[in-house]
Order: structure tokens, then C-alpha cells, then sequence
């Protein structure tokens, strides 16, 4: 698949009670197999455009605040992010600073964008959609 994500290679869309695609991935946690990292856990896979975004950095910081209840529910939280795993270790210092949380959960490096291609999370053109948005609001 390209690096674009056309429409032609895009992959099936998730829905519900299908088996999310397994990968291995290094993160800011160290490196996992996604399917072991689940394990028998529900999951909440947070994808991310860039660090250091207003809105994603406070998102991650309020949820960062309320993992101890999604892990008594049996939840796990992780993020995605197309960038390195160096950039999220600065980037949770922002967010723990901003919000007042201790970012506990892993943030995957995803700089080729490959697994958010893998799960159809991927806006080809975004800084496109951007300013569209941006010109038409």
C-alpha cells in the first residue's frame, strides 16, 4: 500500500465483532504485538495526525486522567501517532504538563503511517481536507 491510501488499496473497514488487523509496532513503552498487547481486554486505539496538536494533546491528557477506571473495567488504553517514538516522549511531557495528568499508556510510533493505513484511519491528502475546511467554514 502507498503511502497516499487510495481508494483503490484501501483495506476493508472495521466493523463491529471483526478481528482488528494484528502488527507489531515499536512504542513509547517499547516494542508489541498488538494482538498480545490486547490480550482478553477490550482496547481504545487512539489515532493521531501529529504530536503536539492542540486538540489530540488535551484528548490524550483527559483520558490519561481517567485511565484507572477504564483499566478496572478491563480496558486498556494505547495511542497512535505518525510520528516517532523520540517525538511522543517529549510530546507526553506536554500533555502531562497541560493537563495534569501522568500519561501512563503506550503511544505507537507509526511514522510511515502504516498501520493507521492498516486500519483505515488515514486521510490521504489531510493538510488538503484542512484547508478546505478551513476556507469553506
Amino acid at each position: 500500500m502507498g503511502a497516499e491510501g487510495t481508494m483503490s488499496d484501501r483495506p476493508e473497514p472495521l466493523r463491529l465483532g471483526s478481528k482488528a488487523p494484528n502488527f507489531k509496532a515499536e512504542t513509547t513503552q517499547g516494542p508489541i504485538d498488538f494482538h498480545e498487547f490486547i490480550g482478553d481486554n477490550w482496547v481504545i486505539l487512539f489515532s493521531h495526525p501529529e504530536d503536539y496538536t492542540p486538540v489530540c494533546t488535551t484528548e490524550l491528557g483527559a483520558f490519561a486522567k481517567l485511565e484507572p477506571e477504564f483499566s478496572r473495567r478491563g480496558a486498556k488504553l494505547i495511542g497512535l501517532s505518525a510520528n516517532t517514538v523520540d517525538s511522543h516522549d517529549g510530546w507526553i511531557k506536554d500533555i502531562d504538563e497541560i493537563s495534569g495528568s501522568k500519561l501512563k499508556f503506550p503511544i505507537i510510533g507509526d511514522k510511515d503511517r502504516q498501520i493507521a493505513l492498516a486500519y483505515d484511519m488515514w486521510v490521504a491528502n489531510l493538510c488538503d481536507l484542512r484547508l478546505a475546511t478551513l476556507l469553506t467554514t
